[in-house]
C-alpha cells in the first residue's frame, strides 16, 4: 500500500516541524517548549489536550465512531547534555543540550500520524497520543504512569518507534519477545582506613580493596549467570584519593549493568552485594552497594509484535521488514509501559552506509525521509486495530 498520500504530501510540513524542535532542545522534564508546541498543534487538529502529564507529558486522545476498544502511541520528547558539532542551519541553538538520539524525529512523526487520523477519522474507538518526557535515564514514562496514564487513558495495546542508524531508510525491524536490554548503574563504596603512603601497613588500602572487587565482579557473569542468557556488567568509574602520599580511606567504583530480564537482573544485583561484601571484608574494610535500577528490559508481546511486522509490511513490503533482529544492549525507558500493556516497540530505518553517525554522538541528526515512513506505520496501527465495521 505504501506511504499514505496525504502524509507524503505533509513531507516539507514535517520537516520544517523536526527541524525547529531540533533547534530548540531541552532535557528530561524541561521540554516546556517542545510539550507547548506538541499541545498547541494536537489542539489545532482537533484533539482533547492533556498537559503536565508525568511533569511535563502531553496526552492527545481523538475519539472515532462509537468503538469501546483503545490504542496508545508513543513518542519521546528530550534531548541529550551534548555540545552539537553540525553546522547546518537547525543546528542547537542551545549549547551543551542537543536532539543526538532522534526524539524530535519521533515527536513529529506521531504528530504527523495524529494530523493524518484528526483529518481523516477513518477508525472506529480511541487513539492516545503519548508524548513523553525524559525518557534519557531520570524515569519519564514511570512518572507518567505514576500519573495514572493507563488508568486515565486506558489503552488496549501501546505502540512505541525509535529511529536506527545502519538500518537503510525504507525499512523496519521488528523483534518478538525481548528486544533491548534493562539497565541498572551502580555506586560501591569501599571503606578502609587512611594512612601515609610510606606506612600501608598503618592502612586498610581501599585502593587494592577496589582493584580486587573489580577483577571479581567480572566473575558475576562467568560464573553466575546461566550461560544462555545474555549480560553485561561493567566497572566504568574508580575514584580514590587525591594525593600522592596518601593511602585513601574510601574509594569508589561505578557502572552499569546490562540484561534481557528482570530475573538476571536481579542474580546481578544479589551477587554484586555478595561479592563487595566478601571481598572488602576479607581485606578488613566495608562495603557499601548502591544498585539503581532505571530501565526494565524492553519485551514486546508476541501478537502485537507479529501486528507490528504485518502493517511496516503494508506499508514498506515483506522485503523491507526486518524480522527478529539482533537484541539491543542499549535500553529505553517505553519497557516499564511495555509492563503495563501489551505492545511492540520497534525500528524504523535511518539510513545505512559510511557516512552515517550513531546516537549520541555531536555529529547525529534525524534523517527527514523517513518521516513519512513513520507517520504512516503509526496511522496505519490505528486503523487496522480500531477498524470499522
Amino acid at each position: 500500500m505504501g506511504v499514505d498520500e496525504r502524509i507524503a504530501r505533509m513531507h516539507a510540513e514535517l520537516t520544517g516541524w523536526r527541524r525547529d524542535i531540533h533547534a530548540h532542545p531541552e532535557l528530561g522534564f524541561e521540554e516546556n517548549r517542545t510539550a507547548g508546541l506538541v499541545a498547541d498543534r494536537l489542539r489545532a487538529f482537533g484533539c482533547e489536550v492533556h498537559t503536565g502529564v508525568g511533569k511535563t507529558g502531553v496526552v492527545g486522545v481523538l475519539r472515532a465512531g462509537s468503538g469501546k476498544a483503545a490504542v496508545g502511541l508513543r513518542a519521546d520528547m528530550d534531548a541529550l547534555p551534548i555540545h552539537e558539532a553540525n553546522s547546518f542551519a537547525h543546528r542547537s541553538k542551545r549549547d551543551g543540550k542537543m536532539h543526538a538520539c532522534g526524539h524530535d524525529g519521533h515527536t513529529t512523526m506521531l504528530l504527523g500520524a495524529a494530523k493524518y487520523l484528526a483529518e481523516t477519522k477513518n477508525f472506529d474507538g480511541t487513539v492516545h497520543f503519548i508524548f513523553q518526557p525524559a525518557e534519557e535515564g531520570i524515569g519519564g514514562a514511570q512518572a507518567m504512569i505514576a500519573d495514572g496514564l493507563f488508568e486515565r487513558f486506558p489503552c488496549d495495546s501501546v505502540f512505541g518507534m525509535h529511529n536506527r542508524p545502519g538500518l537503510p531508510v525504507g525499512k523496519f525491524a521488528v523483534r518478538s519477545g525481548a528486544m533491548m536490554a534493562g539497565g541498572a548503574f551502580f555506586d560501591i563504596d569501599i571503606i578502609g582506613k587512611g594512612a601515609h603512603g610510606a606506612r600501608p601497613e598503618s592502612s586498610v588500602d581501599s585502593v587494592v580493596v577496589a582493584a580486587h572487587l573489580t577483577t571479581a565482579l567480572q566473575t558475576i557473569v562467568s560464573r553466575n549467570a546461566p550461560p544462555v542468557e545474555t549480560a553485561v556488567l561493567s566497572v566504568t568509574k574508580i575514584h580514590g584519593g587525591d594525593a600522592y602520599n596518601v593511602i585513601p580511606q574510601t574509594a569508589r567504583l561505578s557502572g552499569t549493568v546490562r540484561a534481557f530480564s528482570r530475573e538476571v537482573m536481579a542474580l546481578v544485583e544479589r551477587s554484586m552485594k555478595r561479592i563487595a561484601n566478601g571481598v572488602a571484608e576479607a581485606f578488613g574494610a566495608r562495603a557499601e552497594v548502591d544498585f539503581r535500577f532505571i530501565f526494565a528490559p524492553t519485551v514486546n508481546d508476541a501478537e502485537q509484535a507479529e501486528f507490528a511486522a504485518r502493517i511496516c509490511t503494508d506499508v514498506v513490503g515483506a522485503q523491507n521488514v526486518v524480522r527478529d533482529p539482533p537484541l539491543i544492549m542499549a535500553s529505553e525507558d517505553f519497557s516499564f509501559m511495555l509492563e503495563k500493556v501489551p505492545g511492540c516497540y520497534f525500528n524504523v530505518g535511518n539510513g545505512a552506509g559510511e557516512s552515517v553517525c550513531e546516537v549520541h554522538n555531536p555529529g547525529y541528526d534525524f534523517n527527514d525521509d523517513a518521516l513519512p515512513l513513520g507517520a504512516s506505520v503509526l496511522a496505519r496501527i490505528v486503523e487496522t486495530k480500531l477498524a470499522k465495521r
